[in-house]
């Protein structure tokens, strides 16, 4: 999938919606604790609710390794049920992997060869070398941590380059352009973190950005809109505790595709102003 279909995705759905499978164990309901495979049996049901709704899914993997071998299987299964059922699904593996070339080659193979994910987050620190690795794969996609919403974010990301007065953040970018391009690079880019998306798309016009932090964590979609939007829309907004756990009850699918609706609809708006449907 390529910047192209992604667009065309986001065209026919009217959507820009990625729902972020952050699935734990302690908060699902009571009635899929009974399956055998629990969070599948919740993922299941989400999907089956809201996938008319999103262009992506973004399983969070630590909720998945925290429960060992079992948390693979349930992984495993949710992204084959993704691909089978939903295969115009953008599919991200939420892994934020990034280690020496050897090590990241293997992350890749299982994401991507194991588990057939459209693409991971990975973190930039250690440089080109280990990022190369992902990017070795037609068809898939790296999505780079740029300048993430978190309160530490500031420790590092801002700190401001002596002499050219560039944050670091925008010494990633910049650097890392030249490792791949628009069909196999996207940013993360922190919804609360709005207003510097001018600045990033200054570096950045035509890449791709994955934008959490809208609902739960109180980020503004609009903004988001009115700063990181360009012609190819070039955004996935999402979204992850506000839809997920918006009900805790055996209606929790219904009011959950309630949720992804109300933020659908919205986001349908926001596309018809910009004249991109």
């Amino acid at each position: 999938m390529d910047s192209k279909q992604l667009f065309e995705n986001i065209k026919r759905k009217k959507s820009f919606l990625c729902i972020g499978l952050d699935t734990d164990i302690t908060k699902v309901p009571r009635i899929v604790l009974e399956a055998e495979y629990p969070l599948f049996e919740f993922n299941k049901k989400i999907i089956d609710a809201t996938a008319d709704l999103t262009v992506a899914y973004k399983p969070n993997i630590a909720f998945y390794e925290s429960l060992g071998a079992a948390g693979w299987i349930n992984l495993e299964l949710t992204a084959n049920y993704i691909r089978e059922n939903h295969p115009d699904i953008f599919l991200i593996a939420d892994a934020k992997r990034g280690d020496i070339g050897n090590t990241s080659k293997m992350y890749a193979k299982a994401f991507y060869e194991k588990n057939d994910f459209h693409s991971i987050t990975v973190s930039p620190y250690m440089g080109e070398d280990s990022v190369t690795p992902f990017l070795s794969y037609p068809d898939k996609w790296v999505i780079l941590l740029a300048l993430t919403s978190n309160t530490g974010a500031s420790d590092f990301q801002m700190m401001k380059e002596e002499g050219t007065n560039k944050r670091l953040f925008e010494k990633v970018i910049e650097n890392s352009t030249k490792w791949g391009n628009v069909n196999n690079l996207m940013y993360v880019v922190g919804a609360t973190k709005a207003e510097m998306l001018a600045d990033i798309r200054k570096i950045i016009p035509k890449h791709f950005l994955l934008i959490p932090g809208v609902g739960a964590q109180g980020g503004s979609l609009e903004e988001v809109v009115k700063y990181g939007m360009n012609k190819q829309c070039g955004l996935i907004v999402n979204s992850s505790r506000a839809i997920i756990y918006a009900d805790c009850t055996d209606r929790f699918a219904f009011v959950a595709r309630e949720q992804a609706f109300l933020i659908q609809q919205e986001m349908q708006g926001l596309l018809k102003k910009h004249k991109l449907i």
